[in-house]
């Protein structure tokens, strides 16, 4: 048994919300961990059982070295081993246990309670509602929905890092129950279960950013039975080691493939005609030649990429984003008098550039013009360069030698997010930028998916422009966040020129629109 080759960017991301962080006492920690799954036929046996079941062991097998495999019956046995596999795809030394005798937390799946002596949680799901419980099993629906399933799976995969992680972390206490529609996000109102019949017609719909949030939607929607249209799915990267921290598609296998071809391979049991572009957004539009954007679900990781999605005008956006310590999606029309995407992201003060900004994380923030070079030529980062970084993080040079003639985005991406400086410094060298939890993307990306999903059929919407969760304490009681329209009249959405440019592309949809 061993920690996956990519812990360190694991232990990146915990760094950031796990008060006095130490890399060893991290994995002394996480090696001492046997994380069950344990689950009957009853959830086996369902789309949704089974669903909940994939991401979980998705999500535990990028942390935790020891998992416990628990058929509780004769007849789960096959998918067992279907998830030993699964796990093994992750990280191929992941020890697997078969007795829960071991083990040191256990999430359960279906209607069958387990004779362990360790912290249980009871993960289901009936259509849109996840559900989470620490005293009773509470089962799986019969839908073949993902969304309630998925986000089970989240919450009971941050219950299982809070409770191992609990003296680190602030406000940690455990959730009792959590039964939350995701169709209504509405924790107060009883019948808001949502239509579980669901051919949907997609239209044409782009998903932008193929990342960890991308991911998470991918596999909402290669889940989700009945749909159809045209999906584009956009991002112009490829996957990389590091990216398995927390991309709950990739496996080894995937390592450098491009996303939008994993994207493509992921949806093809669905009814959906999948568009792969293999471009950042600002190159698809100028491609696509026609601007017209019916549906757009944002999946991407900086203000300004949103500002750009959203300067192209589509008809409607849901954007779905994680933070330190939350994740959210938020709703967006544009000439409807409510806040559009822009007015989420407007900046209040100069922010400064990325140069400056890479400079600053590499330590050496006296070398920002030599980093505004080398990101503009996209010229091979020379020897001198990386020894001056090496001994401005207090590293050894050889481990970052293999970086000098590659390009500076590179090996800022490979040794700085992607945790080698993290882990040649023990952990002491702290990423600025904000790498969240596996659990924290996934839940933002199955949000995203359901906002799309939920649009596309004409269900009514949140009159609420943003809905939050934070995976790090409690589920709140109140997850809605109304945003306002930017009041300065700095937005494009204040601008006449904007607004008329809207109206000829969508006029007569908007018109529809009201009369309905």
């Amino acid at each position: 048994m061993a920690f996956a080759n990519f812990i360190d960017r694991a232990a990146t991301a915990a760094s950031q919300v796990l008060a006095d962080f130490h890399l060893g006492d991290f994995k002394a920690a996480l090696d001492k961990q046997v994380v069950a799954v344990a689950f009957d036929d009853e959830a086996a046996s369902c789309a949704e059982g089974q669903a909940t079941l994939d991401l979980a062991v998705r999500l535990l097998a990028r942390l935790y070295p020891v998992l416990a495999i628990l058929p509780l019956d004769s007849a789960a046995s096959s998918q067992a081993q279907a998830l030993e596999r699964l796990a093994k795809s992750i990280n191929p030394k992941v020890g697997i246990r078969r007795s829960g005798k071991s083990a040191t937390v256990c999430l359960v799946v279906g209607v069958t309670r387990p004779t362990l002596r360790c912290p249980t949680f009871f993960m289901g799901s009936d259509g849109w509602a996840a559900k989470l419980s620490r005293t009773e099993p509470v089962g799986s629906g019969s839908s073949s929905l993902p969304y309630g399933a998925g986000a089970a799976s989240c919450f009971g995969a941050a219950n299982v890092f809070r409770t191992i992680f609990a003296a680190q972390l602030t406000g940690a206490e455990l959730d009792e129950d959590i039964d939350l529609s995701l169709y209504s996000y509405n924790k107060s109102e009883a019948g808001d279960a949502g239509p579980i019949d669901l051919p949907v017609d997609l239209g044409e719909t782009h998903l932008v950013g193929l990342g960890a949030i991308g991911h998470g939607s991918l596999w909402a929607l290669a889940r989700q039975s009945g749909l159809s249209g045209r999906l584009h799915v956009v991002d112009h990267e490829a996957i990389e080691l590091s990216n398995l921290q927390r991309y709950v598609l990739a496996g080894r296998a995937e390592v450098g493939m491009s996303k939008a071809v994993l994207a493509t391979t992921a949806l093809r049991s669905t009814a959906l005609e999948v568009q792969a572009h293999s471009l950042k957004w600002a190159e698809y539009v100028e491609r696509r030649g026609d601007w017209v954007f019916d549906r757009v679900g944002v999946a991407l990781d900086t203000a300004a990429d949103r500002l750009a999605v959203q300067g192209a005008l589509p008809r409607w956006i849901a954007n779905a984003w994680t933070q330190e310590h939350d994740l959210g999606i938020s709703r967006h029309g544009f000439d409807d008098g409510q806040a559009c995407l822009c007015c989420m992201y407007m900046p209040s003060e100069k922010s400064k550039d990325e140069h400056h900004l890479i400079a600053e994380e590499l330590g050496i923030p006296e070398a920002h013009e030599q980093v505004k070079t080398l990101l503009q030529t996209d010229a091979g980062v020379p020897n001198d360069f990386v020894v001056r970084v090496a001994t401005a993080m207090a590293v050894p040079f050889e481990p970052l030698a293999p970086f000098v003639g590659q390009s500076l985005r590179s090996f800022y991406q490979r040794a700085i997010c992607g945790g080698l400086v993290f882990q040649l410094s023990g952990g002491s060298r702290l990423v600025q930028t904000v790498v969240p939890m596996a659990f924290q993307s996934a839940l933002a990306g199955i949000m995203l998916a359901a906002e799309l999903v939920k649009h596309s059929a004409g269900f009514p919407m949140s009159p609420t422009t943003s809905t939050r969760v934070n995976l790090l304490r409690p589920l709140g009681s109140h997850l809605d966040d109304p945003k306002a329209k930017e009041s300065s009249g700095r937005c494009i959405c204040s601008d006449e020129d904007f607004i008329a440019a809207y109206r000829r592309k969508y006029g007569e949809q908007l018109n529809n629109v009201s009369a309905a």
